[in-house]
């Protein structure tokens, strides 16, 4: 049986499943970067600080089995990945959060900085 609407606890909501996909740092900034155009796996690499390719390539292949993103192979060597229509609808959220991000970021990392010193914890 489905889930009834709202009920976000339960492990078939689809807001569960939302949630998945955005916690996952490396998807959303994968998604980020597909927003403007499609990229070759390379371009996303160099685009995107840190990931490694073989990550890269299991983000770009889960993001494929959600829907979001698609893969065009127009020779064996030359693939490009773009967002598809599902996966467009997520460049908005996307942005909020990042422009949260840019204006409250500081302020986290002030909050977390003081309560170390305080030694009310370790710094993620």
């Amino acid at each position: 049986m489905r889930n009834p609407a709202g009920h976000v606890f339960l492990a078939d909501c689809p807001t569960r499943l939302a949630v998945e996909i955005i916690s996952d740092k490396w998807a959303v900034l994968v998604l980020f970067g597909l927003s403007q155009r499609p990229h070759r796996h390379g371009e996303l690499a160099e685009l995107i600080g840190g990931i490694s390719r073989k990550v890269l390539t299991q983000t770009l292949r889960r993001l494929q089995q959600y829907g979001l993103v698609e893969r065009h192979a127009e020779a064996p060597k030359r693939v490009r990945y773009s967002l598809t229509e599902l996966g467009q609808t997520l460049v908005e959220p996307i942005e909020v959060l990042t422009n949260w991000a840019r204006d409250h970021g500081g302020a986290v990392a002030d909050f977390l900085e003081a309560a170390s010193a305080r030694g009310e914890g370790a710094r993620p």
